[in-house]
């Protein structure tokens, strides 16, 4: 399974859809243990992206990661920007020497999802967005052999199930660490979003 960048425009919109269906939600879940802001920021973010999509699809995969991740850390400013901004920068970096076959994908987006723990200071079970990243990276390295209509549902699912896992934590990261048993029962935002995200781009490679 190989894609190219040209699919950018189509990953983005189909992004951009879905967190903006999901926006009262998860704004919810982010008001109640978080800042509340997260999805307005990360739709600042996506608008950015969207502007310069056109551009992103004439890129190689390298220099689209490094812009995209260079372009949400200026816009969607906070902790979001900075951990989304890692996350591809690192991809980015780790596409120069990766082909972009489904193997080596496994291998960007697992130096994106370390650049995220290492910025963050967190791993899984922390009630961040780390609680989907890393299961869905797990899935892909783990199963990057098989059929890739298999492949993206077993990604979809470690990602869903991730982000569910987040509901009964406590946090240690953020505000939400200040709530203790408090945040218990919630979901948490970055994870939710997290998980809409990689189901949006799975769905597109399916259908393509």
């Amino acid at each position: 399974m190989t894609i190219s960048t040209q699919s950018i425009p189509l990953f983005l919109k189909a992004i951009k859809d879905e967190i903006a269906a999901n926006a009262d939600e998860v704004t919810a879940l982010d008001q109640a243990i978080g800042d509340g802001d997260h999805v307005t920021n990360l739709l600042r973010g996506l608008e950015a992206l969207e502007k310069q999509s056109a551009e992103l699809s004439e890129m190689d995969w390298s220099a689209a990661f490094m812009k995209i991740g260079m372009t949400l850390m200026s816009t969607m400013g906070g902790a979001s920007g900075s951990l989304y901004g890692s996350l591809f920068v690192a991809m980015g970096k780790e596409a120069q020497k990766t082909d972009m076959d489904t193997a080596g994908f496994a291998d960007i987006f697992d130096a994106g999802v370390t650049a995220v723990k290492t910025r963050g200071k967190a791993d899984l079970g922390e009630k961040t967005m780390l609680d989907t990243l890393i299961p869905a990276s797990r899935a892909l390295n783990e199963k990057a052999d098989i059929a890739a209509s298999d492949l993206l549902d077993a990604v979809k699912k470690a990602a869903y199930e991730g982000m569910l896992s987040t509901k009964d934590m406590l946090a240690t990261k953020g505000r939400a660490s200040f709530l203790g048993e408090r945040a218990r029962g919630h979901i948490d935002a970055g994870a939710r979003t997290s998980q809409l995200m990689i189901c949006a781009i799975a769905d597109v490679i399916e259908k393509s």
